[in-house]
């Protein structure tokens, strides 16, 4: 059976929440610093998709934002 991709993302998200809980009370924690902690939670939520669509469509309101004032420039200037 294939996991979806919700699944998966959410077994990733609670090993590293298992992870970070037991940090403190353990001896030795899975990760060597809070750096590679926060690395491997920036890469869980990056796969999750957390990061990626809202930049885009940012961009693409701007871009289409700037086209739409630049058309109203030439049209005036007629």
């Amino acid at each position: 059976m294939a996991y979806s991709v919700a699944a998966r993302t959410h077994a990733d998200m609670s090993a590293l929440e298992a992870h970070a809980t037991r940090a403190g009370s353990a001896w030795a924690c899975a990760y060597s610093s809070s750096a590679e902690f926060d690395a491997a939670l920036i890469a869980a939520r990056r796969a999750a998709g957390v990061y990626g669509p809202r930049r885009r469509r940012r961009r693409i309101a701007v871009i289409a934002g700037f086209a739409v004032a630049l058309a109203a420039l030439v049209l005036l200037a007629v």
